[in-house]
């Protein structure tokens, strides 16, 4: 099957090359010409404008956009105007699903399908396969069944096996689900990554407690009135090896997952992790499951307190501690220790 990929970063590149590897036509357009170069080295067909990677693809064309949330909308302004009736167009990326509900009503106009479709696997899908949740109408989610068929993971990836129990039939033992209408596959994408969130703070902070689990033998207690003290030093006196802990958690422990094996290795290159500043980004979905959460009255502590830890991490509640330390200040005299 033929597809056109608009966005050759690192997720939208190994999409392609995926792709290639079995046996399907590729077209790539990105604003970087190195991009298209590369892949255009791999077999890929390069198009340096829109109107060639529209010319270049047969009727009726399936066009996946793989680009920052930011600029999908601009890409469509550019790209709709190309295309006819009877396309497809694949929102690849990590799009607002209520974005996706709109755009989908704007390209029905045109006769144009509109699919989102949340992929997860990043800079290790090529090789693992990508986890594939996606949104829009049957007749073109059907038509497009090779391409989730060759980007998914497969049936028995990573070893592992349907679920005891589970009806046969579907497509999610394969790794990609269509989860319903416009939008669909954003949303579950959106809790996905919010689970995500909460699933990387709690092993990041359980790490964070083993690794200052020798406080005790700190030499130098400060006694004033500012410090809350260690009340029994004697019970904080380990020193224990955190890459190690995180390598033995891998191995038949109920917290074992593909997050611990990335947690695993990075420490295995890099004990103390010195090339990281520790400021925590959001792309977004964490603050859209919460955002969910609140309107559909579901209560999601664990993803709401690890989206406030990111903002956190970036100094955002810099002036919160600012105000805070003037009110203690101003009724007590209390003086911010440096």
């Amino acid at each position: 099957m033929q597809l056109g990929m608009i966005g050759l970063g690192r997720m939208g590149a190994n999409l392609v090359r995926r792709l290639m590897r079995d046996g399907h036509r590729c077209v790539g357009y990105d604003v970087d010409p190195g991009a298209i170069a590369s892949l255009e080295a791999e077999g890929a067909t390069g198009a340096t404008t829109l109107e060639a990677f529209v010319e270049a693809l047969e009727a009726p064309r399936a066009v996946w956009i793989m680009v920052p949330a930011a600029i999908v909308q601009s890409t469509l302004d550019a790209l709709v105007p190309l295309l006819s009736a009877g396309d497809t167009v694949i929102d690849g990326g990590n799009s607002y699903y209520r974005d996706d509900i709109h755009r989908a009503e704007a390209l029905s106009e045109h006769g144009i399908h509109y699919v989102d479709c949340g992929t997860s696997g990043g800079v290790w899908g090529l090789e693992r396969g990508y986890c594939l949740m996606i949104g829009g109408d049957d007749e073109a989610v059907e038509r497009l069944g090779p391409i989730w068929e060759t980007i998914a993971p497969g049936p028995m990836a990573d070893a592992v096996e349907p679920t005891p129990g589970r009806a046969e039939g579907g497509t999610a033992q394969d790794g990609w689900l269509h989860c319903g209408p416009s939008g669909a596959g954003h949303f579950v994408k959106m809790v996905h990554n919010g689970i995500e969130y909460g699933m990387m703070a709690a092993i990041a902070e359980g790490l964070s407690i083993i690794k200052h689990a020798g406080v005790g033998r700190r030499s130098g207690v400060v006694a004033d009135a500012e410090t809350t003290p260690l009340r029994d030093p004697w019970a904080y006196q380990y020193d224990i090896d955190v890459a190690e802990v995180a390598e033995v958690w891998r191995r038949g422990s109920v917290v074992s997952s593909w997050l611990v094996d990335l947690t695993a290795a990075a420490l295995a290159r890099s004990p103390e992790l010195e090339e990281y500043g520790g400021k925590v980004s959001d792309s977004g979905e964490g603050r859209w499951t919460v955002l969910a959460a609140v309107e559909e009255g579901v209560p999601a502590e664990v993803i709401t307190a690890s989206l406030y830890q990111r903002f956190e991490s970036r100094d955002l509640g810099t002036f919160t501690g600012k105000v805070l330390s003037a009110m203690r200040a101003e009724f007590g005299g209390h003086v911010e220790r440096a």
